[in-house]
């Protein structure tokens, strides 16, 4: 399996405040990456560092299996902030100045990228005239001259309108899809980015909390009946005897999750009273990307 993004360690230190604390991460070539965290978290800072926008205080960064930063920062593209356009001036220009800037002679690109974002119609119009979401769109093609592997994408969605949202998703997805190219996401729009993502990261004040899988988080989030009971572990048991089922786990908050037998929940609740059990709770509950997120860093944060 090849690796476009690997990280051993990765620090940044603000004064002697880190920022980014020894996180060692990993991007899977054909990921889309979903990077989450609340503000303040880290995100950023690692983006910036990955690209080269900021230096690491210690640990490594490897781009394509390789040390070699400045060779393999060639293959990447970046869209960090706020999009990086001349207000002034039409998509194309735009796209004709990054071809000046990065060396890129063949400006046939040119035309192939306004067709990709779709801002061909919008050839006529002058930049500061866009919305939010063609903005954001004509970033994404900057980011594309020079035919780059893999994508940096630094709350893209953020501040859109649900229209404008869809159109930079099914570009993302066409541009993993079509050409190949690996993503890394971050976003505050939880929601959305769980349509997007194949792998997940998830940062919390500088550290890298998880790394799991799209499946991964479809088992975790699976739907389930949710028991609060006195004394889970012999819930268990009962759950074995009378139930004939494994399909269940005690959280580490004490919570007792079944995942099958939900149409049996007033047979569960019968049984475990009838054997002494104190249940305090039972319901039926299904979690998403936000919920999982909110269990993995420990309780009522804001993304």
């Amino acid at each position: 399996m090849e690796y476009v993004l690997k990280t051993d360690g990765l620090t940044k230190l603000f004064g002697k405040r880190p920022a980014v604390n020894h996180v060692s991460m990993s991007v899977k070539r054909g990921d889309i990456y979903g990077f989450i965290g609340k503000n303040g978290a880290g995100k950023t800072t690692l983006i910036r560092m990955a690209v080269g926008l900021a230096a690491p205080s210690s640990g490594t960064i490897e781009l394509f299996g390789s040390p070699d930063l400045k060779k393999q920062r060639h293959r990447i593209g970046t869209v960090i902030e706020y999009p990086a356009i001349f207000p002034h001036m039409t998509a194309r220009q735009n796209l004709e100045a990054q071809c000046r800037l990065i060396g890129v002679k063949d400006y046939k690109v040119i035309e192939d990228t306004l067709h990709l974002v779709g801002l061909n119609p919008a050839d006529k119009k002058k930049a500061r005239n866009f919305s939010l979401g063609m903005k954001q769109r004509l970033a994404i093609a900057l980011s594309l001259i020079g035919n780059p592997e893999f994508l940096f994408l630094d709350e893209p969605i953020n501040g859109l309108d649900p229209t404008g949202i869809m159109e930079i998703r099914q570009l993302i997805q066409k541009l993993n899809r079509e050409r190949g190219i690996t993503v890394l996401i971050s976003s505050h729009i939880l929601g959305e980015l769980s349509k997007l993502a194949t792998r997940y990261g998830i940062i919390n004040n500088g550290e890298l909390v998880e790394e799991f899988t799209a499946e991964e988080l479809e088992e975790h989030c699976q739907s389930s009946l949710c028991i609060r009971v006195n004394q889970p572990e012999t819930a268990c048991n009962i759950l074995t005897q009378q139930f004939q089922t494994n399909q269940y786990k005690v959280g580490p908050d004490g919570i007792l999750y079944v995942y099958d037998h939900l149409e049996d929940a007033g047979a569960i609740n019968t049984a475990l009273v009838q054997n002494g059990l104190v249940v305090e709770s039972l319901h039926v509950t299904t979690a998403d990307l936000e919920d999982y997120f909110i269990h993995a860093v420990g309780g009522n944060q804001h993304v």
